[in-house]
Formats: structure tokens, C-alpha cells, sequence
């Protein structure tokens, strides 16, 4: 059973998600032989000054 956890800075539209949703299902479908009812995708959006790279918060006034 895939689980597929994406986690990301900001948000996504429900269009977005969906659209990510189908396409990363479709791929395990077609490469992994993954039957689609098996695949589960969880989405994990944090505020972007919960995210640092390099030592510096992501969104934050400098």
C-alpha cells in the first residue's frame, strides 16, 4: 500500500491538490502496479515561517 506524504510551505487549492492527487495515484498505477484504491496521499501544509532554509525562515520580513 503506498503512503505518499507531501509536505510543503504555504497552501494549495483544492484543484491543486486534486490534480497532484490523481497524477502521483496514476504513476504508481502505471510504474509500480499499484492498483489505485491502495494508494493513499496525505498533504501536510506548515505557515512558511515554519519552514527554514539555510538558517533563514522562509516568508519572514528581513
Amino acid at each position: 500500500m503506498p503512503y505518499v506524504n507531501i509536505r510543503l510551505a504555504g497552501t494549495l487549492s483544492r484543484e491543486q491538490k486534486q490534480q497532484i492527487a490523481q497524477e502521483i495515484t496514476d504513476t504508481l498505477e502505471r510504474v509500480a502496479n499499484k492498483p489505485k484504491s491502495y494508494t493513499y496521499i496525505a498533504f501536510d501544509e506548515k505557515p512558511h515561517d515554519s519552514w527554514a532554509i539555510g538558517g533563514e525562515l522562509l516568508g519572514g520580513d528581513k
